[in-house]
Protein backbone atom coordinates (compact mmCIF):
# COMPACT_ATOMS: atom_id res chain seq x y z
CA UNK A 1 0.00 0.00 0.00
CA UNK A 2 1.26 3.45 -0.74
CA UNK A 3 -0.79 4.99 2.41
CA UNK A 4 -0.23 4.66 6.06
CA UNK A 5 -3.63 3.07 6.72
CA UNK A 6 -3.96 -0.39 8.29
CA UNK A 7 -3.80 -2.91 5.19
CA UNK A 8 -6.20 -5.92 4.90
CA UNK A 9 -6.43 -8.46 2.24
CA UNK A 10 -9.84 -10.08 1.25
CA UNK A 11 -9.74 -13.24 -0.48
CA UNK A 12 -13.44 -14.81 -1.85
CA UNK A 13 -14.53 -16.61 -4.81
CA UNK A 14 -17.69 -14.74 -4.90
CA UNK A 15 -17.15 -11.01 -6.36
CA UNK A 16 -20.66 -9.93 -4.89
CA UNK A 17 -18.98 -10.74 -1.38
CA UNK A 18 -15.95 -9.65 -2.52
CA UNK A 19 -17.39 -6.20 -3.33
CA UNK A 20 -19.09 -5.65 -0.36
CA UNK A 21 -16.10 -6.49 1.96
CA UNK A 22 -14.01 -3.78 0.05
CA UNK A 23 -16.87 -1.60 0.58
CA UNK A 24 -16.83 -2.19 4.19
CA UNK A 25 -13.48 -2.08 5.34
CA UNK A 26 -12.38 0.65 3.05
CA UNK A 27 -14.96 2.78 4.94
CA UNK A 28 -14.12 1.76 7.74
CA UNK A 29 -10.35 3.11 7.09
CA UNK A 30 -8.70 0.73 6.12
CA UNK A 31 -6.59 0.19 2.88
CA UNK A 32 -8.08 -2.87 1.29
CA UNK A 33 -6.18 -5.44 -1.69
CA UNK A 34 -9.37 -8.02 -3.13
CA UNK A 35 -8.20 -11.32 -4.19
CA UNK A 36 -10.50 -13.54 -6.20
CA UNK A 37 -8.58 -16.99 -5.04
CA UNK A 38 -6.13 -18.21 -2.61
CA UNK A 39 -3.72 -18.79 -5.48
CA UNK A 40 -3.78 -14.52 -6.54
CA UNK A 41 -3.95 -14.09 -2.46
CA UNK A 42 -0.50 -15.64 -2.05
CA UNK A 43 0.81 -13.40 -5.44
CA UNK A 44 -0.21 -10.10 -3.46
CA UNK A 45 1.65 -11.58 -0.20
CA UNK A 46 4.30 -11.90 -2.56
CA UNK A 47 4.31 -7.82 -3.07
CA UNK A 48 3.26 -6.68 0.12
CA UNK A 49 2.43 -7.76 3.63
CA UNK A 50 -0.86 -6.69 5.23
CA UNK A 51 -1.52 -6.47 8.41
CA UNK A 52 -4.36 -9.02 8.09
CA UNK A 53 -6.25 -11.61 6.01
CA UNK A 54 -10.14 -12.29 5.73
CA UNK A 55 -11.00 -14.91 3.40
CA UNK A 56 -13.69 -17.58 3.29
CA UNK A 57 -13.13 -21.00 4.01
CA UNK A 58 -15.25 -22.80 1.12
CA UNK A 59 -13.77 -21.56 -2.35
CA UNK A 60 -12.88 -23.24 -5.86
CA UNK A 61 -9.18 -24.53 -6.43
CA UNK A 62 -7.06 -23.18 -2.39
CA UNK A 63 -9.79 -23.12 0.00
CA UNK A 64 -9.38 -20.79 2.88
CA UNK A 65 -7.74 -23.06 5.24
CA UNK A 66 -5.08 -24.42 2.78
CA UNK A 67 -4.07 -20.78 2.42
CA UNK A 68 -4.12 -20.28 5.74
CA UNK A 69 -1.86 -22.97 6.22
CA UNK A 70 0.49 -21.47 3.25
CA UNK A 71 0.39 -18.01 4.92
CA UNK A 72 1.47 -19.68 8.04
CA UNK A 73 4.52 -21.53 6.08
CA UNK A 74 5.95 -17.99 4.19
CA UNK A 75 4.54 -15.31 6.66
CA UNK A 76 3.79 -16.40 10.43
CA UNK A 77 2.32 -14.39 12.57
CA UNK A 78 0.02 -12.93 9.99
CA UNK A 79 -3.23 -12.86 11.41
CA UNK A 80 -5.93 -14.80 9.01
CA UNK A 81 -9.93 -14.20 9.58
CA UNK A 82 -12.03 -16.97 8.46
CA UNK A 83 -15.58 -16.26 6.64
CA UNK A 84 -17.64 -19.45 7.34
CA UNK A 85 -20.99 -20.24 6.10
CA UNK A 86 -23.54 -21.78 9.16
CA UNK A 87 -22.81 -25.45 7.92
CA UNK A 88 -18.74 -25.47 7.99
CA UNK A 89 -18.95 -23.55 11.80
CA UNK A 90 -17.34 -26.24 13.09
CA UNK A 91 -14.77 -26.63 10.54
CA UNK A 92 -13.75 -23.07 11.58
CA UNK A 93 -13.43 -24.00 15.13
CA UNK A 94 -11.13 -26.46 14.32
CA UNK A 95 -9.29 -23.92 12.17
CA UNK A 96 -8.63 -21.78 15.27
CA UNK A 97 -7.03 -24.47 16.84
CA UNK A 98 -4.41 -24.51 14.31
CA UNK A 99 -3.79 -20.80 15.25
CA UNK A 100 -5.98 -19.27 12.80
CA UNK A 101 -6.84 -15.86 14.38
CA UNK A 102 -11.32 -15.92 14.27
CA UNK A 103 -13.86 -16.70 12.29
CA UNK A 104 -16.87 -14.88 11.09
CA UNK A 105 -20.18 -16.14 10.05
CA UNK A 106 -21.95 -15.26 7.22
CA UNK A 107 -23.65 -13.69 6.08
CA UNK A 108 -21.54 -11.28 8.39
CA UNK A 109 -22.02 -8.56 10.47
CA UNK A 110 -20.38 -5.44 9.12
CA UNK A 111 -19.67 -4.42 13.22
CA UNK A 112 -18.44 -7.80 13.81
CA UNK A 113 -15.95 -8.25 10.99
CA UNK A 114 -14.89 -4.54 11.59
CA UNK A 115 -14.45 -5.03 15.56
CA UNK A 116 -12.80 -8.73 14.48
CA UNK A 117 -10.30 -7.09 11.69
CA UNK A 118 -8.81 -3.96 14.81
CA UNK A 119 -8.47 -7.09 17.27
CA UNK A 120 -5.96 -9.01 14.97
CA UNK A 121 -4.43 -5.53 13.38
CA UNK A 122 -3.14 -4.82 17.04
CA UNK A 123 -1.70 -8.34 17.50
CA UNK A 124 0.08 -7.81 13.70
CA UNK A 125 1.66 -4.48 14.70
CA UNK A 126 1.94 -5.13 18.60
CA UNK A 127 5.18 -3.55 19.74
CA UNK A 128 6.00 -1.89 16.68
CA UNK A 129 6.84 1.66 16.51
CA UNK A 130 7.12 4.42 14.29
CA UNK A 131 11.03 4.45 12.62
CA UNK A 132 12.43 5.93 10.00
CA UNK A 133 13.86 2.80 8.84
CA UNK A 134 17.64 3.61 10.16
CA UNK A 135 17.91 0.79 12.22
CA UNK A 136 18.09 -1.60 8.92
CA UNK A 137 21.13 0.25 8.14
CA UNK A 138 22.82 -1.62 5.17
CA UNK A 139 20.04 -4.42 4.77
CA UNK A 140 19.05 -3.41 1.36
CA UNK A 141 15.89 -6.08 0.43
CA UNK A 142 12.28 -6.29 -1.76
CA UNK A 143 11.93 -9.98 -0.67
CA UNK A 144 8.94 -10.78 1.46
CA UNK A 145 11.18 -13.29 3.40
CA UNK A 146 13.74 -11.28 4.34
CA UNK A 147 10.77 -8.15 4.90
CA UNK A 148 9.44 -11.10 7.44
CA UNK A 149 12.94 -11.58 9.14
CA UNK A 150 13.27 -7.85 9.47
CA UNK A 151 9.38 -7.62 10.43
CA UNK A 152 10.09 -9.94 13.46
CA UNK A 153 13.69 -8.19 14.10
CA UNK A 154 11.49 -5.13 14.76
CA UNK A 155 9.40 -7.11 17.61
CA UNK A 156 12.14 -8.91 19.14
CA UNK A 157 14.34 -5.97 19.46
CA UNK A 158 12.18 -4.54 22.47
CA UNK A 159 13.15 -7.11 24.85
CA UNK A 160 16.62 -8.55 26.06
CA UNK A 161 15.81 -12.08 25.32
CA UNK A 162 19.14 -14.31 23.89
CA UNK A 163 18.66 -14.69 19.88
CA UNK A 164 19.81 -17.56 17.88
CA UNK A 165 20.42 -16.20 14.40
CA UNK A 166 20.71 -19.14 11.83
CA UNK A 167 21.30 -19.44 7.95
CA UNK A 168 24.01 -19.63 5.54
CA UNK A 169 27.43 -18.44 5.18
CA UNK A 170 27.74 -14.79 3.50
CA UNK A 171 23.92 -14.49 3.93
CA UNK A 172 23.99 -11.63 6.30
CA UNK A 173 23.55 -12.56 9.91
CA UNK A 174 25.70 -9.78 11.50
CA UNK A 175 23.85 -7.29 9.72
CA UNK A 176 20.97 -8.59 11.12
CA UNK A 177 22.37 -8.47 14.59
CA UNK A 178 23.03 -5.21 14.01
CA UNK A 179 19.90 -4.15 12.86
CA UNK A 180 18.06 -5.77 16.31
CA UNK A 181 20.89 -3.73 18.08
CA UNK A 182 19.92 -0.72 16.22
CA UNK A 183 15.97 -0.85 16.71
CA UNK A 184 16.85 -2.03 20.72
CA UNK A 185 16.98 0.53 23.55
CA UNK A 186 20.74 -0.12 23.72
CA UNK A 187 21.18 1.27 20.41
CA UNK A 188 23.22 4.19 21.73
CA UNK A 189 25.57 1.64 23.95
CA UNK A 190 28.32 -1.03 22.64
CA UNK A 191 27.48 -3.30 19.61
CA UNK A 192 30.73 -5.63 19.99
CA UNK A 193 31.16 -9.10 16.97
CA UNK A 194 33.43 -11.61 17.74
CA UNK A 195 33.75 -14.74 15.12
CA UNK A 196 34.13 -17.45 17.85
CA UNK A 197 35.35 -19.79 14.52
CA UNK A 198 38.39 -17.25 14.08
CA UNK A 199 39.97 -16.93 17.19
CA UNK A 200 42.02 -19.71 18.78
CA UNK A 201 40.37 -21.77 21.29
CA UNK A 202 43.01 -20.80 23.86
CA UNK A 203 42.71 -17.65 23.43
CA UNK A 204 39.05 -16.92 23.04
CA UNK A 205 37.98 -16.90 26.79
CA UNK A 206 40.41 -14.11 27.14
CA UNK A 207 39.18 -12.51 24.83
CA UNK A 208 35.68 -12.76 26.08
CA UNK A 209 35.97 -12.40 29.42
CA UNK A 210 39.16 -10.67 30.19
CA UNK A 211 42.15 -11.65 32.16
CA UNK A 212 44.18 -10.03 35.15
CA UNK A 213 48.02 -9.10 35.05
CA UNK A 214 50.39 -12.18 35.19
CA UNK A 215 46.93 -14.47 34.52
CA UNK A 216 49.38 -16.73 32.32
CA UNK A 217 52.72 -16.39 30.46
CA UNK A 218 52.44 -13.10 28.43
CA UNK A 219 49.42 -11.27 30.09
CA UNK A 220 51.77 -8.18 30.90
CA UNK A 221 48.47 -6.01 31.72
CA UNK A 222 44.71 -5.94 32.86
CA UNK A 223 42.49 -6.64 30.14
CA UNK A 224 38.62 -6.64 29.85
CA UNK A 225 37.36 -8.71 27.58
CA UNK A 226 34.86 -8.28 24.71
CA UNK A 227 31.69 -8.56 27.59
CA UNK A 228 32.97 -6.14 29.89
CA UNK A 229 33.43 -3.70 26.13
CA UNK A 230 29.96 -4.51 25.42
CA UNK A 231 28.69 -3.38 28.75
CA UNK A 232 25.18 -1.43 28.17
CA UNK A 233 25.29 -2.85 24.95
CA UNK A 234 25.37 -5.85 22.98
CA UNK A 235 27.73 -8.98 22.27
CA UNK A 236 27.28 -10.58 19.10
CA UNK A 237 28.89 -14.08 19.26
CA UNK A 238 28.97 -14.94 15.47
CA UNK A 239 29.64 -19.16 13.92
CA UNK A 240 29.15 -19.84 17.86
CA UNK A 241 28.65 -23.26 17.17
CA UNK A 242 32.33 -23.47 17.14
CA UNK A 243 32.76 -22.72 20.27
CA UNK A 244 35.08 -25.34 22.07
CA UNK A 245 32.88 -27.04 24.88
CA UNK A 246 35.21 -26.57 27.61
CA UNK A 247 34.40 -22.78 26.99
CA UNK A 248 30.37 -23.51 26.72
CA UNK A 249 29.89 -23.90 30.34
CA UNK A 250 31.97 -20.86 31.21
CA UNK A 251 29.39 -18.98 28.59
CA UNK A 252 26.74 -20.70 30.26
CA UNK A 253 27.52 -19.54 33.96
CA UNK A 254 27.56 -15.67 32.11
CA UNK A 255 24.65 -16.05 30.51
CA UNK A 256 23.14 -17.44 34.02
CA UNK A 257 24.44 -14.87 36.23
CA UNK A 258 25.24 -11.94 34.43
CA UNK A 259 29.07 -11.71 35.44
CA UNK A 260 32.11 -12.37 33.51
CA UNK A 261 35.44 -14.12 36.12
CA UNK A 262 38.22 -12.72 33.94
CA UNK A 263 41.22 -15.59 33.69
CA UNK A 264 43.69 -15.61 36.76
CA UNK A 265 40.25 -13.03 38.75
CA UNK A 266 39.12 -14.20 42.50
CA UNK A 267 35.62 -12.16 41.97
CA UNK A 268 33.27 -11.80 39.09
CA UNK A 269 32.76 -8.48 37.39
CA UNK A 270 29.17 -7.88 36.57
CA UNK A 271 27.78 -6.73 33.26
CA UNK A 272 24.87 -5.53 31.59
CA UNK A 273 24.84 -7.33 27.98
CA UNK A 274 22.33 -8.82 25.45
CA UNK A 275 23.66 -11.67 23.77
CA UNK A 276 22.96 -12.29 20.20
CA UNK A 277 24.74 -15.62 18.09
CA UNK A 278 24.48 -16.76 15.08
CA UNK A 279 25.93 -20.17 13.53
CA UNK A 280 25.52 -21.79 10.13
CA UNK A 281 25.69 -25.29 11.53
CA UNK A 282 22.73 -27.68 12.63
CA UNK A 283 23.11 -27.15 16.39
CA UNK A 284 21.19 -29.72 17.11
CA UNK A 285 23.42 -32.58 15.41
CA UNK A 286 25.93 -31.11 17.31
CA UNK A 287 24.07 -31.21 20.28
CA UNK A 288 23.12 -35.33 19.67
CA UNK A 289 26.87 -35.72 19.02
CA UNK A 290 27.79 -34.25 22.39
CA UNK A 291 29.71 -31.44 20.62
CA UNK A 292 27.36 -28.46 21.88
CA UNK A 293 25.76 -28.41 25.31
CA UNK A 294 22.03 -28.92 25.47
CA UNK A 295 21.62 -26.45 28.28
CA UNK A 296 23.18 -23.47 26.53
CA UNK A 297 21.50 -24.32 23.29
CA UNK A 298 18.55 -23.67 25.11
CA UNK A 299 19.95 -20.46 26.78
CA UNK A 300 20.76 -18.91 23.41
CA UNK A 301 17.79 -20.09 21.55
CA UNK A 302 14.93 -17.97 23.07
CA UNK A 303 14.17 -16.45 19.79
CA UNK A 304 15.43 -18.02 16.35
CA UNK A 305 15.64 -16.03 13.25
CA UNK A 306 16.30 -17.16 10.00
CA UNK A 307 18.24 -15.52 7.35
CA UNK A 308 17.31 -16.89 3.93
CA UNK A 309 20.23 -17.93 1.26
CA UNK A 310 20.18 -15.19 -1.63
CA UNK A 311 19.37 -17.94 -4.08
CA UNK A 312 16.34 -18.20 -1.98
CA UNK A 313 15.48 -14.17 -2.37
CA UNK A 314 16.42 -14.01 -5.99
CA UNK A 315 14.63 -10.22 -6.17
CA UNK A 316 17.10 -8.87 -3.84
CA UNK A 317 20.18 -9.60 -6.26
CA UNK A 318 19.61 -6.68 -8.76
CA UNK A 319 18.81 -3.96 -5.92
CA UNK A 320 21.90 -5.80 -4.11
CA UNK A 321 24.54 -5.45 -7.23
CA UNK A 322 23.40 -1.64 -7.73
CA UNK A 323 24.05 -0.97 -4.09
CA UNK A 324 27.42 -3.02 -4.33
CA UNK A 325 28.44 -1.01 -7.21
CA UNK A 326 27.48 2.14 -5.88
CA UNK A 327 29.32 1.72 -2.88
CA UNK A 328 32.43 0.06 -4.83
CA UNK A 329 32.61 2.69 -7.51
CA UNK A 330 32.50 5.54 -4.91
CA UNK A 331 35.42 3.82 -3.08
CA UNK A 332 37.80 3.02 -6.16
CA UNK A 333 36.53 6.80 -7.53
CA UNK A 334 35.36 5.58 -10.40
CA UNK A 335 32.26 6.40 -12.19
CA UNK A 336 30.44 3.89 -12.69
CA UNK A 337 26.78 4.42 -13.67
CA UNK A 338 25.33 0.76 -13.97
CA UNK A 339 25.11 -3.13 -15.26
CA UNK A 340 24.70 -4.02 -18.93
CA UNK A 341 21.40 -5.45 -19.26
CA UNK A 342 22.69 -8.82 -20.02
CA UNK A 343 25.25 -8.15 -17.07
CA UNK A 344 22.36 -8.51 -14.92
CA UNK A 345 21.10 -11.67 -16.28
CA UNK A 346 23.81 -13.02 -15.66
CA UNK A 347 23.92 -12.25 -12.20
CA UNK A 348 20.09 -13.07 -11.49
CA UNK A 349 21.04 -16.33 -13.13
CA UNK A 350 24.35 -17.30 -11.18
CA UNK A 351 24.05 -20.14 -7.92
CA UNK A 352 25.53 -17.61 -5.36
CA UNK A 353 26.58 -21.18 -3.38
CA UNK A 354 28.40 -17.85 -1.12
CA UNK A 355 25.47 -15.59 -0.58
CA UNK A 356 25.64 -11.64 -0.32
CA UNK A 357 29.38 -11.92 0.72
CA UNK A 358 30.05 -13.74 -2.86
CA UNK A 359 27.98 -10.98 -4.60
CA UNK A 360 29.61 -8.23 -3.23
CA UNK A 361 32.86 -10.18 -3.63
CA UNK A 362 31.97 -10.10 -7.44
CA UNK A 363 30.53 -6.80 -8.36
CA UNK A 364 34.30 -5.72 -6.35
CA UNK A 365 36.24 -7.62 -8.97
CA UNK A 366 33.94 -6.10 -11.65
CA UNK A 367 34.47 -2.69 -10.79
CA UNK A 368 38.02 -2.79 -9.92
CA UNK A 369 38.56 -3.90 -13.77
CA UNK A 370 35.60 -1.76 -15.46
CA UNK A 371 36.83 1.24 -18.05
CA UNK A 372 33.10 1.96 -18.68
CA UNK A 373 30.48 3.63 -17.44
CA UNK A 374 28.54 1.22 -17.83
CA UNK A 375 29.66 -2.35 -16.35
CA UNK A 376 29.81 -5.14 -18.69
CA UNK A 377 28.80 -9.06 -18.96
CA UNK A 378 32.63 -9.91 -19.51
CA UNK A 379 33.82 -8.89 -16.43
CA UNK A 380 30.47 -9.93 -14.37
CA UNK A 381 31.91 -13.46 -16.41
CA UNK A 382 35.23 -13.08 -15.42
CA UNK A 383 34.71 -12.65 -11.59
CA UNK A 384 32.07 -15.01 -11.83
CA UNK A 385 34.79 -17.94 -12.54
CA UNK A 386 32.26 -19.92 -13.97
CA UNK A 387 29.55 -20.69 -16.58
CA UNK A 388 26.38 -18.66 -15.68
CA UNK A 389 24.40 -20.94 -14.52
CA UNK A 390 20.52 -21.27 -15.50
CA UNK A 391 17.42 -21.03 -13.38
CA UNK A 392 15.58 -23.95 -13.29
CA UNK A 393 13.65 -24.95 -16.15
CA UNK A 394 10.04 -24.23 -15.46
CA UNK A 395 8.86 -28.05 -16.16
CA UNK A 396 11.15 -29.65 -13.96
CA UNK A 397 9.52 -27.51 -11.45
CA UNK A 398 7.03 -28.53 -9.05
CA UNK A 399 3.65 -26.38 -8.44
CA UNK A 400 4.50 -24.55 -5.29
CA UNK A 401 7.94 -23.96 -6.26
CA UNK A 402 6.68 -22.77 -9.88
CA UNK A 403 4.57 -19.79 -8.63
CA UNK A 404 6.90 -18.56 -6.33
CA UNK A 405 9.34 -18.37 -9.54
CA UNK A 406 6.64 -16.73 -11.75
CA UNK A 407 6.63 -13.73 -8.61
CA UNK A 408 10.26 -13.36 -8.81
CA UNK A 409 10.74 -13.09 -12.31
CA UNK A 410 7.82 -10.62 -12.78
CA UNK A 411 9.17 -8.87 -9.94
CA UNK A 412 12.76 -8.78 -11.22
CA UNK A 413 11.39 -7.33 -14.38
CA UNK A 414 9.03 -5.30 -13.19
CA UNK A 415 5.82 -7.08 -15.07
CA UNK A 416 7.68 -7.12 -18.49
CA UNK A 417 6.88 -10.60 -20.13
CA UNK A 418 9.09 -10.45 -22.77
CA UNK A 419 12.04 -10.09 -20.84
CA UNK A 420 10.43 -12.69 -18.15
CA UNK A 421 9.50 -15.03 -20.80
CA UNK A 422 13.19 -14.76 -22.10
CA UNK A 423 15.07 -15.31 -18.47
CA UNK A 424 12.61 -18.21 -18.06
CA UNK A 425 13.68 -19.29 -21.67
CA UNK A 426 9.89 -19.51 -22.83
CA UNK A 427 7.74 -18.00 -25.71
CA UNK A 428 4.96 -15.24 -24.88
CA UNK A 429 2.38 -17.78 -25.34
CA UNK A 430 3.32 -20.15 -22.98
CA UNK A 431 4.28 -17.74 -20.26
CA UNK A 432 1.24 -16.44 -20.19
CA UNK A 433 -0.20 -19.79 -19.87
CA UNK A 434 1.81 -20.32 -16.43
CA UNK A 435 0.79 -16.62 -15.24
CA UNK A 436 -3.26 -17.79 -15.47
CA UNK A 437 -2.22 -20.91 -13.58
CA UNK A 438 -1.18 -19.28 -10.94
CA UNK A 439 -3.61 -16.20 -11.04
CA UNK A 440 -0.75 -13.88 -11.28
CA UNK A 441 -0.83 -10.46 -13.32
CA UNK A 442 1.60 -8.69 -14.92
CA UNK A 443 0.22 -4.91 -13.91
CA UNK A 444 0.34 -6.09 -10.56
CA UNK A 445 4.03 -6.45 -10.37
CA UNK A 446 4.02 -2.78 -12.82
CA UNK A 447 2.18 -1.38 -10.33
CA UNK A 448 4.29 -2.01 -7.75
CA UNK A 449 7.45 -0.76 -9.47
CA UNK A 450 5.43 2.57 -10.32
CA UNK A 451 4.96 2.99 -6.55
CA UNK A 452 8.24 2.52 -5.51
Amino acid sequence: MSDNRPSVLVVDDDPNILTLLKMRLESAGYAVRAAPSGERALAELALARPDVVVTDLKMEGMDGLALFEAIQANVPGLPVIILTAHGTIPDAVAATQRGVFGFVPKPFDGKALIEQVERARKLSTASEEPSDGSWRGEIVTSSPAMEEVLRRVKLVAASDAPILIRGPSGAGKELVARAIHAASRRAAKPFVAVNCAAIPGELLESELFGHRKGAFTGASYDHKGLFQGADGGTIFLDEIGDMPVSLQAKLLRVLQERAVRPVGAMQPVTVDVRVLSATHRNLEERVASGEFREDLYYRLNVVALAVPALADRREDIVPLASHFLRKTAARYAKDLKAFAPDALELLVAAPWPGNVRQLENVVEQAVALASTPILPAALVNEALASEPATLTPLDEAKRAFERDYLVRLLKITAGSVTQAARLAHRNRTEFYKLLERHGLQPTMFKRTAARA
